[in-house]
């Protein structure tokens, strides 16, 4: 894999009647690292994923991977480096998980090249790494909130991709489910070497698992880099006007922020 900075926004513009959400924009993504986006609610950190990923095509500006902007790649070249999470997925009535996690193999498949021991290899490795592989043959419905976030992740991580893309990957799951979701992302990560990318609403669990934070204000970087360099008073306030003090978390030593 190469290193460095795969994936980057440059001057990226992104209007919606004739509002800028993201405003002349620039991100480089840490290669085989966690970067969480956080920021207001309208700030643009949604808009910024669905750029990334191409969901969006910014007014200005491009978003490139590998030093080639993503308009110019074919949808499958793209789709087998870059795997995006949306907001809101819900699974059709009665698939299993094995079936759902099987999806991300799509990008692979061909006229001329149909279903493999590979891809089913694959899909077993990806049930493994998140922990499902026991619910392979459930149907999904049937799956409490914090499962069935795995089996989206089992899915992604079936297609195969350095660069994974997370839309509020916690939202509706209780503390203990985001722990652990977040700790799976994590080692994705850590061993496995992923460049992951997600946007997280509760400040305190992105300077937790967080190897570089993005905080955004009106559609523009307001400060970006490790927790410890972004995470502090004058941050907070200028990006959420919110007062707080700033302790270290005594577990992990990472920021933790008190509102005052």
């Amino acid at each position: 894999m190469t290193t460095g900075t795969r994936l980057k926004a440059e001057n990226t513009t992104v209007r919606y009647s004739r509002m800028n959400v993201l405003d002349g924009l620039k991100v480089d993504v840490p290669d085989a690292a966690f970067t969480v986006i956080i920021g207001p609610n309208g700030s643009g950190k949604s808009t910024l994923l669905r750029a990334l990923s191409r969901l969006l095509k910014p007014n200005t500006g491009q978003i490139t991977l590998d030093g080639i902007p993503l308009n110019k790649q074919k949808n499958r070249s793209i789709a087998q480096k870059l795997a995006v999470l949306p907001q809101g997925l819900s699974a059709p009535d009665a698939i299993t998980v094995h079936e759902l996690v099987a999806r991300g193999r799509t990008p692979y498949q061909t006229p001329f090249k149909q279903w493999s021991h590979q891809d089913e290899k694959i899909v077993e490795d990806a049930l493994i790494k998140t922990g499902m592989a026991e619910h392979a043959y459930r149907p999904v419905i049937n799956l409490s909130g914090g499962q069935q976030q795995r089996v989206w992740i089992a899915m992604i991580l079936a297609q195969n991709t350095d660069i994974l893309l997370l839309d509020e990957p916690t939202t509706f799951l209780d503390l203990q489910h985001q722990i652990e979701l977040l700790t799976l992302i994590k080692e994705l990560s850590v061993t496995f070497g992923k460049t992951v990318v997600a946007v997280l609403h509760d400040i305190n669990l992105a300077a937790r698992f967080a190897d570089n934070i993005i905080a955004l204000k009106d559609g523009r970087v307001h400060k970006s880099g490790k927790p410890a360099s972004v995470i502090s008073k004058q941050t907070i306030k200028m990006v959420f006007d919110l007062k707080c003090e700033i302790i270290s978390d005594p577990v992990h030593g990472k920021p933790h922020i008190i509102p005052v």
